[in-house]
């Protein structure tokens, strides 16, 4: 017969920021999300509009402590600008969360637009022949 382990504190810890950071993942995603419908490039300026709904949502902050919630600003010195360009970060793979998140989102995006234009091209390309000649 199996005894359960009750979980110690940094593992319980653990499983509360995995659970906050998929919670903010999908708000983050869902707001990219409207802005991805209507075509707006990520650019700074939207990327920190992205970043303050997201971490203002009431919904967010009522099923996570105040602790947990510090944890996904982003650090006062970490500066980014502010700007109507577009966002790239090279070849940085240190990015706040809900960066991170808005990018991976409209990577996704972009990824499924691709293979959508892909897909549309091979059936313009393949032609059917029609009994009637058409």
């Amino acid at each position: 017969m199996q005894t359960s382990r009750i979980p110690n504190e940094q593992e319980l810890a653990a499983l509360r920021f995995q659970a906050a950071a998929r919670d903010l993942e999908q708000i983050v995603r869902n707001i990219a999300q409207r802005y991805i419908a209507q075509q707006v490039p990520l650019s700074w300026r939207l990327l920190h509009a992205i970043e303050a709904e997201a971490l203002a949502d009431l919904g967010f902050a009522s099923r996570h402590d105040m602790l947990m919630l510090g944890l996904f600003q982003r650090p006062g010195d970490l500066a980014y600008p502010e700007t109507d360009e577009t966002v790239d970060f090279g070849q940085s793979n240190a990015l706040p969360a809900v960066f991170a998140f808005a990018v991976s989102a409209y990577e996704r995006a972009a990824q499924g637009a691709d293979a959508a234009q892909r897909e549309a091209q091979q059936r313009r390309a393949v032609k059917r022949p029609r009994a009637w000649g058409g």
